[in-house]
């Protein structure tokens, strides 16, 4: 069976560490940001829009309805700012998740089609831990990426969300 405790706390700490890496990211000018760059995703905006793309895929399979997107990323990303209250919204919304689902609707699983055509089957809890290591992973490259600007970093580490952010989250957590 899932760890339905472990699911809330890894949600919280996709919601924290996006949040995070968005606001060292919103310190550069929004041309940095969508500037062209020899990534896999062009750019840090268009790295943040992929992670909102998995996203909003899975969060559709989670919903059993069709989702929009006919690869892992947009032919344009969108904007840096509506990619930002975007992601943040989506992040809540797992959160919300993890918080209504019991063990047995977090071990359900659930059938889907992956954009290149190879079908899937994940349970819940699987999507939501997924959605955490795609995040992490992203953001670490953001991160790399971030490191020569002049931006002011905080660190968006598991660890120090267990030190500096779970604490106070989990207080407020009912039973």
């Amino acid at each position: 069976m899932p760890d339905r405790a472990l699911l809330r706390q890894l949600t919280r700490y996709t919601q924290w560490a996006d949040d995070v890496v968005l606001a060292n990211a919103a310190q550069l000018p929004i041309e940095a940001l969508e500037a062209e760059r020899d990534t896999l995703f062009g750019s840090i905006a268009g790295t943040f829009d992929h992670i909102l793309v998995v996203a909003e895929m899975f969060e559709a399979h989670l919903e059993g309805r069709a989702h929009p997107h006919t690869a892992r990323r947009r032919a344009h990303p969108l904007p840096f700012a509506e990619v930002a209250d975007r992601l943040r919204a989506m992040d809540a919304q797992f959160v919300a998740h993890s918080d209504a689902w019991d063990e047995a609707m977090l071990a359900e699983a659930i059938d889907f089609a992956f954009v290149d055509g190879g079908s899937g089957r994940m349970t819940r809890a699987e999507i939501l831990l997924h959605l955490t290591n795609h995040a992490t992973y992203h953001r670490g490259f953001v991160s790399t990426l971030l490191y020569p600007s002049p931006v002011d970093s905080r660190a968006n580490d598991y660890t120090v969300f267990l030190r500096d952010a779970w604490p106070a989250i989990a207080a407020t957590l009912p039973d």
